[in-house]
């Protein structure tokens, strides 16, 4: 179990991280999102001992973080840090070893590791031969390939099209099956209500929503409906709380209330007739909460 208690960190004058917490369990992924700048990447650089806090500490498995555990961690950076003129295979095999490992523990996995991950290349290959997106996937396997008890994942989705991000998903559910702690960020929503089990958002330092993905929405109550009904748009802004309405590219119409009571009035208007095809009251999209809430201002 990773736990991070009241973590701290300045700059000069500047607060990166202010006083943050967390726990993450054996077998669990946890998604840490927020704008560029809001204290993602110096969090992880704290969980890892490359930053030491001004206040606070780091726990793994109920002891202090420290560079004789590194063993047992895989960490993606944001920035990659591969070696161009290196082969793929003696990349690998250098980061594994890196890591505790023998060549003749690593070697023998390499062949199935690349299939995996669909990389289009030879293992003889340099990476310098190898698009963006394999020198990524490369970059994974050098991440996972040890079997890390804590994976530390820092936008890894950057820059991959969908079809590699499934296999990017794909891998970090191995993981996960295999009982290892996650933690990554990502601006992509998609990929964070996908995967994680709960979920931390930071604005300029500061933990501001917490919980499973599921709590974090529920927070903000039912306040998108979708239906479909003889009711036009021009009706539904008569109703008392409706924002906004309007009628998607599927012919659904789409209405934003102030609050989830809001809803009960055009159900009964709706339905007076009898059966509608659509009719679903849902909190906002983890996507709709995130610009909400990066958006806002501090009083």
């Amino acid at each position: 179990m990773l736990e991070a208690r009241n973590l701290r960190k300045t700059f000069g004058d500047m607060t990166a991280v202010d006083n943050i917490s967390f726990k993450i369990e054996k077998g669990e992924i946890m998604g840490l999102i927020g704008q560029n700048g809001a204290g993602k990447t110096t969090t992880f650089r704290m969980i890892l001992d490359l930053l030491t806090p001004d206040k606070g500490e780091v726990l793994w498995k109920g002891e202090a973080f420290t560079n004789r555990l590194f063993n047992q961690v895989g960490y993606l950076p944001e920035e990659r840090g591969l070696y161009p003129k290196v082969s793929i295979e003696d990349q690998i095999l250098y980061f594994a070893q890196l890591r505790g490992k023998s060549k003749k523990e690593i070697k023998p996995l390499i062949d199935n590791w690349l299939e995996k991950f669909d990389v289009k290349g030879k293992k003889g290959d340099k990476v310098k031969t190898l698009s963006k997106g394999n020198q990524q996937k490369v970059q994974l396997i050098t991440t996972l390939i040890h079997q890390p008890e804590l994976i530390i994942l820092d936008e890894p989705f950057s820059g991959l099209d969908p079809v590699n991000a499934d296999l990017l998903e794909e891998g970090i559910k191995e993981a996960q099956r295999n009982g290892a702690s996650i933690i990554f960020s990502s601006h992509n929503m998609n990929n964070v209500e996908e995967l994680c089990d709960s979920l931390i958002m930071l604005r300029n330092g500061q933990q501001i929503l917490e919980g499973s993905i599921k709590e974090i929405r529920e927070q903000f109550g039912r306040t998108k409906l979708f239906l479909e009904s003889p009711l036009s748009t021009e009706a539904l802004l008569q109703f008392p709380g409706v924002q906004q309405a309007r009628v998607n590219k599927d012919g659904v119409t789409e209405v934003t209330l102030s609050q989830t009571e809001d809803g009960k009035a055009i159900f009964e208007a709706a339905t007076k007739d009898g059966y509608i095809p659509t009719f679903s009251q849902q909190p906002p999209t983890l996507e709709e909460i995130f610009k909400r809430m990066a958006g806002e201002k501090h009083e």
